[in-house]
């Protein structure tokens, strides 16, 4: 018998297991189109309302919510792979909490100017890196042991 048998049903998540490590790949890259989406409404925000603290994008949060509930998934499936996604969602997670209250006090001060969150692109883009490589290894696997 499982630890965790009563609080996660482990049998479903051996269901989509197949699936799981596209679906996480899928969501990063949903991440990264509602990042870009949400700065851009950030950026109509502080245009259009100069004394509005700036809200966050939902559909973002959502996305977001979604890859570190994944990653956690992964992580009773597969714990190697899943600690090593986990840490890095949450350093994306992290990441998009301090680039927001960071945009909160560019677009409350008149003299800065709103700045592309970058340190959440890279994490983005450290994330997307690793969800490729265990989603699509098999593209290169046979190329892969001829060198190891």
């Amino acid at each position: 018998m499982q630890p965790l048998q009563f609080l996660v049903p482990l049998d479903a998540l051996e269901a989509v297991e197949p699936v799981l490590k596209y679906v996480i790949l899928g969501l990063v890259l949903v991440n990264i189109v509602t990042r870009l989406l949400a700065h851009r409404s950030h950026v109509k925000q502080v245009r259009d309302d100069d004394d509005e603290a700036l809200s966050r994008y939902l559909p973002h949060t959502a996305s977001t919510l979604l890859l570190v509930f994944a990653s956690f998934a992964l992580l009773l499936l597969e714990p190697h792979a899943g600690t090593v996604l986990s840490v890095l969602v949450l350093g994306l997670f992290l990441a998009d909490v301090f680039e927001f209250e960071s945009r909160q006090v560019e677009a409350r001060s008149k003299s800065l100017d709103l700045e592309r969150p970058k340190a959440a692109l890279g994490a983005s883009v450290l994330v997307l890196m690793y969800a490729a490589y265990q989603s699509l290894f098999f593209l290169v696997a046979d190329y892969w042991n001829l060198v190891v």
